[in-house]
């Protein structure tokens, strides 16, 4: 069986205890990072052999963890944080597994832009979840008048890097129009800002921009 696992994004206490039963009782839990994963499983006195499984090692690692799958062990499947299988290779290990006929399951748990978009206050009946913008900012403000087309609410990730930038061209290219950024959620320093892109601009400005965010427009 493979268990699909989600894990908290910030605040431990998160975590789910059908979660910890099964990370307690697989053979093997595959992990983006080992060492930040560790961070949690000694945190619950988890003792369970890990592997790494991340972007570069995805074939191969893939096929490891196939293989002991069909010998009949049982493997966990986590993400650094969230719901693996979002933004991360865990893609590929569910989609290995399912060209296989491995039996598989999901622990569900926190998710960022989930959270984010409770807490925006937008309509959530319609949304559309649209990964990270591209890197650079004429494809970024392509994107951004793609989705201004759209009528459903839009979530988003960005990097502390790249907010500021972001957050620029989401002024040019839909003017005053209401932004939600929440920052850091679940976290000891989460932040929820509400108002015009140019508004959210000015308050991160004033300081050191730090954390993971999540766009709701």
């Amino acid at each position: 069986m493979l268990y699909i696992v989600a894990t908290p994004i910030g605040n431990l206490k998160d975590i789910t205890l059908r979660a910890l039963e099964v990370l307690k009782g697989v053979d093997l839990i595959a992990c983006e990072d080992t060492r930040h994963s560790k961070i949690l499983l000694n945190h619950f006195g988890i003792r369970t052999p890990t592997t790494s499984y991340f972007q570069h090692n995805r074939f191969s690692k893939g096929q490891y963890i196939l293989a002991l799958l069909k010998q009949g062990k049982n493997i966990a499947l986590i993400s650094d944080a969230g719901t693996p299988g979002i933004l991360d290779p865990g893609y590929h290990l569910i989609h290995l597994a399912i060209k296989n006929n491995i039996e598989m399951t999901v622990i569900p748990g926190p998710t960022a832009f989930i959270s984010a978009l409770v807490l925006s206050g937008r309509p959530t009946h319609e949304f559309i979840f649209a990964g990270f913008l591209p890197n650079r900012q004429q494809a970024r403000r392509n994107r951004l008048k793609e989705l201004a087309k759209l009528k459903q609410t839009i979530v988003f990730y960005e990097s502390c890097h790249r907010i500021l930038a972001a957050l620029a061209d989401i002024q040019q290219v839909f003017g005053n129009k209401e932004v939600v950024i929440a920052r850091e959620l679940t976290k000891k320093f989460e932040e929820v800002k509400r108002g015009p892109a140019a508004e959210i601009i000015a308050h991160f400005q004033k300081g050191a921009v730090r954390g993971e965010f999540v766009v709701v427009i």
